[in-house]
């Protein structure tokens, strides 16, 4: 059967903005594997995962080589090469249990969505060599019902050198998802929420750069921190589309880079004895051609600043309060997707605003309160009307906040309690997808028992 290029552009639109809501979700990036690595306690790393502190983001800094524990050596010699080999293989895995429950029930579906596993990973995460390190992750997903790459961060660094009279730490990074190298919890792939459902439904609406590529692009790239405060990285990203074709011919695919999109970040902290403060700011430029290899092109700019500021309460005990926040403005030129009749011949953009409050007890208990907010172009060929996951006016507009708590019985089970609350959802409060569904029906909340070992 022949799909004509309008419905095709449609669906392909549809469906990549599905799963910006799924893959925008960090799985987790504190594995035990690290901890067996350097004899370290998970909380060394982390306020409560996947949240680094300043210790943690020296280590993945460092390209996840710190190591205590003992090694197979041997000294290079003349022409023979040198050997630094963990005796340990560093492996590990997560596994979450999840129950999803909407104000409202999708049409003909069931309600209270018990889950034995969401999802579970294997982790290769721990030190290859002396300079060379890993972030490797396989996840199992249970509504495919298959495993798949997810994200991956290779990083070969050298620290300990001077620029300038100044200490300056440098490597390159192999990675599949912009953002999934950044040090911060401001920045997409490791942004809050720390975790969601994946049977929920999400705004259809949401910049590239915020989850929008991830795991479907691979890249190369350089990073550099100098004297502890200036941090600037860059990667080039091209289509990989694990599942699809190879050699690929980006059929079916709404996202076809062409030749190599551009990914950038820059950063400023500082720290003192209580306080560590990160204004930064990242950006991708990206080239596309949908369902195809050649042809017309969509073209997206995504700039963005974000900031993250941690406070030390030493009067409470060294309990830590932290402030992220970060704004995502998207422009974009949809010359291929309005050929196909799937937008209006306009220009568009998206702003994506978001914004979270977290209080740590100890490394025990987390609460967290959050803002989100898109707004944009409307246009209802782009944002077209469907039950659920359509919009009756065309407008992309999303927002509400989400309440979340998390503890630790012990450092590697969260058991944790989320509440999304929807103010609006496609474009308006009530009635948003013009077959009776209101903002408020996708109310969700949504509980997590995640154990790592």
């Amino acid at each position: 059967m022949r799909i004509d290029g309008t419905r095709n552009a449609v669906l392909s639109k549809l469906l990549a903005m599905l799963w910006i809501g799924f893959l925008a979700i960090p799985l987790a990036n504190a594995v035990p594997s690290y901890s067996r690595q350097t004899g370290m306690a998970c909380s060394s790393c982390h306020y409560a995962p996947p949240e680094l502190n300043a210790f943690g983001r020296t280590f993945k800094l460092e390209g996840y080589t710190f190591t205590t524990k003992a090694q197979v050596t041997d000294e290079k010699k003349d022409h023979n090469a040198a050997l630094q080999l963990l005796e340990a293989f560093p492996l590990s895995a997560i596994l979450d249990v999840t129950f999803t429950s909407l104000k409202s029930p999708q049409p003909g579906t069931q309600n209270g969505n018990f889950q034995i596993p969401q999802a579970a990973s294997l982790f290769l995460a721990g030190a290859w060599t002396s300079h060379i390190g890993s972030f490797v992750q396989i996840t199992y997903d249970s509504q495919g019902d298959h495993f798949s790459w997810d994200n991956t961060d290779i990083r070969y660094a050298n620290h300990g050198g001077k620029l300038f009279d100044k200490p300056i730490t440098y490597g390159l990074t192999l990675n599949n998802n912009p953002s999934v190298e950044d040090l911060w919890n401001s920045s997409p792939a490791w942004g809050f929420p720390w975790t969601g459902s994946s049977s929920a439904p999400g705004p259809m609406a949401g910049a590239l750069i915020n989850g929008g590529l991830a795991q479907d692009v691979a890249g190369a790239g350089g990073y550099a921190m100098f004297d502890r405060h200036f941090y600037v990285a860059g990667t080039m990203y091209r289509s990989q589309h694990i599942g699809g074709a190879q050699p690929n011919d980006g059929v079916g695919f709404g996202v076809n880079i062409r030749g190599v999109a551009p990914y950038w970040r820059a950063a400023w902290e500082t720290s003192t004895k209580n306080n560590n403060l990160e204004i930064g700011t990242f950006g991708m430029h990206v080239k596309t051609t949908p369902n195809g290899i050649t042809g017309i092109e969509d073209g997206y700019t995504d700039y963005a600043v974000d900031f993250q500021f941690d406070h030390t309460v030493p009067q409470w005990r060294n309990d830590v309060i932290s402030l992220r926040g970060s704004f995502i403005r998207e422009n974009s030129s949809l010359q291929a997707t309005i050929a196909a009749s799937g937008a209006e011949p306009i220009r568009h953009h998206l702003n994506t605003a978001q914004a979270n409050l977290e209080y740590h007890y100890g490394s025990k208990l987390s609460g967290t309160v959050a803002y989100f907010n898109t707004t944009g172009t409307s246009d209802q060929l782009l944002y077209a009307q469907a039950p659920v996951s359509g919009s009756a006016n065309g407008s992309p507009q999303s927002n509400g906040y989400l309440l979340n708590l998390s503890w630790w019985p012990v450092q590697n089970v969260d058991l944790a309690l989320q509440y999304t609350d929807y103010l609006r959802f496609n474009g308006a409060q009530n009635n948003y997808d013009g077959a009776g569904r209101n903002a408020s029906s996708n109310n969700t909340v949504f509980l997590l028992a995640r154990f790592v070992f």
